[in-house]
């Protein structure tokens, strides 16, 4: 699998999270980073790298432009300017936005190590997420099983409009009151390797799986884009829904 990281100058975060990924995948994943507009390898980046004894060696800043031959399986960009171009760049990709504070603002080794720890984290929720969905392997017959049910689909539906949404604005949102119920739906899709989540404070949010074949999503997204109708209650509802839960920031 060849994944790429893609920031404005591929000077530190992106770089941070090369040697991150790369470090921890045992050289099982095809790890690349880039900018858009790249200047030069951060002397803090490469430092932090150095005080949690990761190897950087390998990294360097470098152009988008000269990854032109190459065929991603997964681009994660990790600043909003990258986010914007990012489906410019390539048809067929699947893509992720890691919201990252850019270190340099403060400049200081603590903005570096926070930057660290973070693109740690969701490095390693990154594999745990890639290991599930070569484990499930989704066969075409079970996808369009999971779509056969009102609840299943218009959740499916609603997270990828949404981007992302939690069992409470759920049940909102399809106007249900058992919350076991929902539960059960988005566990299902799961398991089958649709649906991926994440804990932020109290809250389990639930997200399309950025590694869902190309053509799944197009499925998901034609039905979408040609029957609004479909879901257009339960987007009212949600929008009318107070004291939905704080979320991080995402693209």
């Amino acid at each position: 699998m060849k994944v790429l990281f893609l920031c404005t100058e591929n000077s530190a975060r992106s770089l941070l999270a090369e040697a991150l990924l790369r470090h921890h995948s045992a050289e099982n994943i095809d790890v690349y980073s880039a900018g858009t507009q790249p200047s030069c390898p951060s002397k803090k980046a490469l430092k932090t790298l150095e005080n949690f004894n990761i190897d950087s060696t390998r990294l360097s800043s470098k152009s988008i432009n000269s990854l032109s031959d190459h065929d991603f399986d997964l681009v994660i960009t990790l600043c909003e300017r990258a986010a914007s171009e990012c489906q410019q760049l390539s048809d067929g990709v699947n893509y992720l936005h890691w919201p990252i504070t850019d270190p340099k603002i403060d400049d200081t080794e603590t903005s570096f190590a926070h930057a660290f720890n973070t693109i740690n984290g969701k490095v390693h929720t990154l594999l745990t997420q890639l290991h599930d969905y070569k484990k499930i392997a989704l066969h075409p017959t079970h996808f369009f099983k999971c779509l056969t049910d009102d609840i299943r689909l218009q959740s499916i539906l609603l997270i990828l409009l949404e981007q992302e949404l939690c069992v409470c604005e759920l049940m909102t949102a399809l106007d249900e009151d058992s919350q076991p119920k929902v539960s059960r739906h988005l566990a299902q899709l799961k398991k089958q390797g649709i649906l991926v989540d994440r804990k932020h404070q109290q809250w389990v949010f639930y997200r399309i799986n950025a590694t869902l074949p190309k053509w799944m999503k197009d499925t998901l997204h034609t039905t979408l884009v040609n029957e609004p109708s479909y879901i257009q209650d339960a987007i009212s509802r949600l929008k009318d829904m107070r004291d939905r839960p704080s979320r991080e920031p995402s693209c």
